[in-house]
């Protein structure tokens, strides 16, 4: 019985029936309640992906050759400008931990700065997706599909991609390589095809030259493709576009929404609202959703853009 006593005191001396352990309020369980189904939608997303770019790994594009352009700078600079993007997505995150160690600190200009700078940091992402979007869709360089389904490039007698204006218009001498603001037709292409040494390669990371005779039997049934939709890919498979859209857009109403939310809580904070409470939760959950949707964009931008 004495040994009891003892164990039962020092229960007391250690926890006196107060606040539990690790014990969170309602709003953040539901928070990471939500949190946790959302990451299964996620992981349920990226796992289809997965299957399919293995599936069709020899069509499948590459991203250096898809995400090449960075704003206001001519030529061609690989996945440079979806790094600066992710980049700043982090600092925000880096923000919002900010704001959220100031509101744990009741400091209210404190958390008014940190706020505003992951609010801005959510929007230059946003622009830059819908920017990123934009070139997706109206495409590149230009390709030509087959009858069966088949995306291919034209190449020169090296082997190197070409640009349909190139091929059709000739060299450039802007320094920039897209020429994707131009569209031409099927007849426009087999006839500059027929007037130099060119041949037709495959997309995907392991690209085949196909000779200059088979080329010229199979430019006679090929059609002209430029930028990507749900239907046509000029870089590869359509299946890339599909997952893209989906994927990255989902992504991107998570950062939306997340935006809006922050900008709610914003203006409560300048209100004087959590002030008035004696304390900063909602920046602290609104925190736990932000960080979420940083999280998933490393895992969306190493399936897409680094694997």
């Amino acid at each position: 019985m004495a040994n009891e006593a003892v164990i039962d005191a020092q229960d007391e001396k250690f926890w006196v029936g107060g606040r539990q352990p690790l014990g969170a309020s309602y709003g953040k369980l539901m928070m990471w309640f939500f949190l946790l189904s959302d990451a299964l939608t996620f992981s349920g997303f990226l796992t289809a992906y997965g299957l399919m770019r293995f599936k069709y790994v020899e069509s499948w594009p590459v991203a250096e050759d898809v995400f090449t352009h960075f704003p206001y700078i001519s030529g061609e600079q690989p996945l440079l400008y979806v790094a600066l993007m992710t980049f700043i997505l982090i600092m925000s995150s880096v923000t919002m931990v900010l704001a959220v160690n100031e509101g744990h600190h009741n400091n209210k200009k404190g958390v008014i700065l940190w706020m505003f700078l992951t609010i801005v940091g959510g929007f230059f992402f946003l622009g830059s997706q819908a920017w990123e979007w934009y070139h997706f869709i109206i495409g590149d360089k230009g390709s030509v599909q087959m009858e069966n389904g088949q995306m291919l490039y034209v190449a020169d007698q090296e082997g190197s991609h070409i640009s349909l204006t190139e091929l059709i218009n000739g060299p450039q001498t802007d320094g920039h390589h897209g020429g994707h603001h131009e569209h031409f037709t099927d007849e426009q292409l087999r006839a500059a095809f027929a007037q130099g040494d060119y041949q037709l390669m495959t997309t995907g990371k392991k690209k085949e030259l196909f000779s200059a005779q088979v080329s010229d039997r199979m430019i006679q049934k090929a059609h002209v493709v430029h930028g990507a939709n749900m239907t046509r890919n000029e870089y590869g498979s359509p299946l890339f576009a599909n997952f893209f859209f989906f994927i990255t857009g989902f992504h991107g109403f998570h950062v939306f929404s997340g935006v809006v939310i922050n900008i709610v809580v914003f203006i409560n904070v300048i209100m004087g609202t959590y002030a008035q409470r004696g304390h900063y939760e909602m920046v602290e959950k609104v925190g736990l959703y932000w960080h979420f949707v940083d999280l998933v964009w490393v895992f969306v931008f190493t399936f897409f853009y680094l694997v």
